[in-house]
C-alpha cells in the first residue's frame, strides 16, 4: 500500500499519511511501560504503528505485524463471530471501547488481557483510526484468584463469625462459626436483615446503619459491643469489627466480625464482684462503697445518711470462742442487714466487726435519729450459734451527707467518730455526729488537702541538724522537714506526720523529702576535706512497700550523688518485722554503697540474733537514754549496752539528742561514734547548713 492509498470504514474514508502524527506520538511514550502493548490500527483495524513492548508481549515484530488485521490477535472462535470488528464499532460510537478477554500471541499461547480501544478522529471529525492499549493481566487475574481462595479458606476456618451484608443489611454469606454461635443454617441466615440478628437488649435498630455513614468512604472499625440472639432468643454478647468493602462495579458489601465476648464479660463481671464484695459476707466493701457513693452523687434526690456500726465486745467472742465462730457470727449478723434493712438502705462491711449502712433517703427511714435508734435496737439481738445462744449489741454513730462540703471519705470518717464517741458511753448506745466533729474533721481534711498541694508544689522546707565526730568535723546531717505555713507558721514533723498518714500521703512524703534533700546534698562544700553524708527519715517509703528497691535507686541516681553519702533512716521497730524480701531489697542497696541506720534504737523489743541478720550499718541511741546518760543509772546501763552491741555487730553508733557538755563526754567514754543535738547546732536552713560546713570544724566541749 503506497502513502496515497485510502481505507474505508462505513462511509468514512481517510488519508494514512493523517495517522503518521499518531504514531510519532506513540513512538514518543516511554517504553519504561512494560506492561503495555500501545500500537495504533487504521479505520479498518489494520496494524500501523507497533511499539516495543507490544512486539514482547504479543510476539511479532513490526515488520511481521505492520498492515496486518487485528483480529490476529483473538481466537478463531471469537475472530470467526467479528467480535474484532465490533468492538471497533463500539470504540466509533462511544469514542472508546473497554475489554478483557483472552488474546493470542504469534506462537499461539494465550494471555488474558485488558483492553482499551480509543477511537481517533480528524478535526472535521472523520475517523482517522484507533489506538489500542493492551496489558497483560494473566498474573495479576491469578494473584487475585489466589487471594480470593485464601479469602474464602480464611472466611470458613476464622475462628469469629463472620458475615457478609449487603447495603440493604441482608445477609449474603456466613461462615460456620457466626452459624455455631446463632444456632442457624446457613440457608435460615440468607435474606435476613441484620436487624434480625439483634436482641432486645442491644437497643440499636440496625446494625450497618450503626456503623458508619452509608454513603461515606470504603472504612475499617471497631465498632461497640452489640448483643445478638441465637434462635432460641438467647443473648450473646460480642465484639464488633467491620470492614466496607467496594467492588469495582460500585456495589458495596460489608464485611462484619462477631467474636463471643460472654463467658469474658462474665468472668470480668465475677472478678469486679469479688474487688467490690466482702469474702465472707458477701456484702460491698470499701471499694464497692465508693462505686455506691458515686451512683448516688449523680442523682440522688433523697439525702443521704451514713450509719457506721460496731459490734460490742466483738474480740472477747472472738477470743473466747474461737475465729470460725466469729466469722459465723458475721455472716449471721451481715444477713440480718441484708433481709431487715428498710428501703433504700444498703449494708457494707468495712472491717473486722465494722458494718457501715448506706440510706440514700433518709427522710423516707423515717429521719436520721429514728433510723439509728432503729438500727441500735435491731442489732441487738440474740444470735443462735454451735448449741449456744451469744447475746449481740452493737454502737452506732450517724452522720448525714454535705456534698458541698464534704466527700464520701470525710463521710465515712465523720460517722465513724460518731461511732467512737458512741461506744465511749457503753454498749449499745448511739451517737449523731455534732457540729464539733464536723468542724474539727473539716479542718483535718483541709489540712491534708492543703499538704497534698504543698508537696506537689514544693511548698515544703528541709532544714538540716549535723552529726559530727569526737573533734566536731561534720560527717553528716539528718534533713529534718518543715511545713511554711501560710496561716499557721512553720510547721514541724509532728505536726506534719500525722496530717500525712491519715491522707495517706507518707510514701509522698518521702519521695518529696529524698529528693529534695539529695539534690540540695549536692551543692554541699566539703567538711575537713571529706565529703559530708546526707541522712533521711523513712515513714511511709519502707523497704517492705512495693518497688521500694527500684524507688530509692531513681531518686539516687537522678540526683547524681554519690551512693556512699546516702543514709536511710528506718525505725527499729519496722526493720525487725521486715520479711525477706525487703531484706534482700535493702542488700541490694547497700551493696552499691547506700547505708541503713537503725533509728530510735532501744526502744523496741528486738532479739540480739535478729538485729544481727539486718543489714543496717548505723544504730541511733535514742534521745531518751541521751537525756538520762548524766543522771540515770538504767539509762546509762543501756546506753553501755547498746554501744557495746553496735561494736560487737560491727556498726556504727550514733547518739542523737545531746545537749550538754557531761552527755558528750560520758558518750565518748562509752565509745559512741558521732554526735548530733543542740550541743552543736540547731537545725539550719540550706544556705546556712552551708555556711555551716564552710567554717571548718564545730565547737565541741573539751575535756575537763
Amino acid at each position: 500500500m503506497n502513502n496515497h492509498e485510502t481505507s474505508t470504514y462505513g462511509d468514512q474514508a481517510v488519508s494514512l499519511p493523517q495517522q503518521t502524527a499518531t504514531g510519532r506520538r506513540l513512538a514518543l511514550l516511554p517504553e519504561s511501560m512494560n506492561e503495555y502493548a500501545i500500537f495504533s490500527l487504521d479505520a479498518q483495524g489494520r496494524v500501523q504503528t507497533w511499539n516495543p513492548n507490544a512486539e514482547r508481549i504479543k510476539g511479532y515484530s513490526v515488520d511481521e505485524i505492520i498492515g496486518r488485521h487485528f483480529s490476529v490477535f483473538y481466537p478463531a472462535e471469537q475472530a470467526a463471530t467479528g467480535y474484532p470488528d465490533w468492538e471497533l464499532e463500539q470504540a466509533a460510537e462511544s469514542g472508546f471501547y473497554i475489554d478483557e478477554g483472552w488474546r493470542l500471541r504469534k506462537d499461539g499461547s494465550r494471555f488474558l488481557a485488558h483492553v482499551v480501544i480509543t477511537a481517533q478522529r480528524s478535526p472535521e471529525g472523520e475517523l482517522s483510526g484507533f489506538i489500542k492499549v493492551t496489558r497483560n493481566i494473566t498474573e495479576a487475574r491469578e494473584r487475585e484468584r489466589r487471594s480470593r481462595r485464601r479469602f474464602t479458606d480464611l472466611f470458613h476456618i476464622a475462628p469469629v463469625g463472620i458475615g457478609v451484608f449487603d447495603e440493604t443489611e441482608q445477609v449474603l454469606d456466613a461462615n460456620d462459626t457466626l452459624c455455631d454461635l446463632l444456632d442457624y443454617r446457613l440457608s435460615d441466615l440468607h435474606g435476613k436483615n441484620a436487624a434480625d440478628l439483634l436482641h432486645p437488649q442491644d437497643g440499636a435498630e440496625g446494625l450497618i446503619s450503626t456503623m458508619t455513614d452509608p454513603g461515606g468512604p470504603p472504612s475499617r472499625q471497631r465498632m461497640p459491643q452489640r448483643v445478638l440472639a441465637r434462635s432460641d432468643g438467647q443473648p450473646v454478647t460480642c465484639d464488633v469489627h467491620s470492614a466496607l468493602s467496594v467492588q469495582e462495579d460500585g456495589r458495596r458489601y460489608w464485611l462484619v466480625a462477631f467474636q463471643d465476648v460472654s463467658e469474658r464479660i462474665h468472668h470480668a463481671e465475677v472478678l469486679h464482684h469479688q474487688a467490690t464484695h466482702d469474702d465472707l459476707t458477701g456484702l460491698p466493701n470499701r471499694k464497692g462503697l465508693n462505686e455506691l457513693f458515686e451512683e448516688l452523687g449523680e442523682d440522688n434526690a433523697g439525702r443521704i445518711a451514713v450509719l457506721f456500726c460496731d459490734i460490742d465486745n466483738f474480740k472477747r467472742i472472738n477470743d473466747s470462742l474461737g475465729h470460725e465462730a466469729g466469722d459465723e457470727l458475721l455472716l449471721a449478723l451481715a444477713r440480718r442487714l441484708q433481709n431487715g434493712l428498710p428501703q433504700n438502705c444498703t449494708a457494707a462491711r468495712l472491717s473486722g466487726d465494722e458494718f457501715l449502712i448506706v440510706c440514700s433517703d433518709v427522710d423516707a427511714a423515717g429521719g436520721l435519729e429514728a433510723l439509728t435508734t432503729w438500727l441500735a435496737e435491731f442489732l441487738h439481738t440474740a444470735v443462735p450459734m454451735r448449741e449456744q445462744v451469744i447475746r449481740v449489741s452493737a454502737s452506732v454513730g450517724a452522720a448525714l451527707f454535705d456534698p458541698a462540703s464534704m466527700t464520701a471519705d470525710d463521710l465515712l470518717r465523720i460517722a465513724d467518730a460518731a461511732m467512737l464517741k458512741a461506744k465511749s458511753g457503753g454498749a449499745g448506745r448511739t451517737s449523731l455526729a455534732d457540729p464539733e466533729q464536723i468542724t474539727t474533721l473539716s479542718g483535718q481534711v483541709r489540712l491534708e488537702q492543703e499538704l497534698r498541694q504543698a508537696i506537689d508544689n514544693d511548698g515544703l522546707a528541709l532544714q538540716y541538724q549535723p552529726v559530727v565526730d569526737r573533734d566536731g568535723s561534720v560527717v553528716m546531717a539528718e534533713a529534718l522537714l518543715r511545713w511554711p505555713h501560710p496561716e499557721r507558721g512553720m510547721l514541724a514533723p509532728d505536726v506534719i506526720l500525722p496530717v500525712a498518714e491519715q491522707g495517706d500521703l507518707l510514701r509522698d512524703l518521702d519521695r518529696w523529702v529524698l529528693r529534695t534533700a539529695l539534690h540540695e546534698a549536692a551543692s554541699w562544700p566539703t567538711s575537713n576535706g571529706h565529703p559530708v553524708g546526707i541522712a533521711v527519715n523513712l515513714g511511709g517509703l519502707l523497704p517492705d512497700t512495693p518497688d521500694f528497691g527500684d524507688e530509692i535507686s531513681a531518686i539516687i541516681t537522678e540526683s547524681g550523688l554519690d551512693w556512699h553519702r546516702v543514709v536511710l533512716e528506718v525505725l527499729e521497730t519496722v526493720l525487725v518485722d521486715l520479711p525477706e524480701r525487703p531484706q534482700q531489697a535493702m542488700t541490694e542497696l547497700t551493696g552499691r554503697g547506700m547505708r541503713f541506720a537503725m533509728d530510735d534504737f532501744g526502744t523496741g523489743y528486738s532479739s540480739l540474733a535478729r538485729l544481727n541478720e539486718l543489714p543496717t550499718q548505723i544504730i541511733k541511741l535514742d534521745r531518751r537514754f541521751v537525756s538520762g546518760v548524766d543522771d540515770n543509772a538504767a539509762d546509762y546501763a543501756i546506753a553501755r549496752a547498746v554501744v557495746d552491741m553496735a561494736r560487737a555487730m560491727g556498726r556504727a553508733c550514733v547518739a542523737e539528742g545531746v545537749e550538754t557538755a557531761t552527755q558528750f563526754r560520758l558518750l565518748g567514754e562509752l565509745g559512741v561514734d558521732a554526735y548530733q543535738g543542740f550541743l552543736f547546732s540547731r537545725p539550719a536552713p540550706p544556705s546556712e547548713f552551708r555556711a555551716l560546713l564552710g567554717g571548718g570544724p564545730l565547737s565541741v566541749p573539751t575535756d575537763e
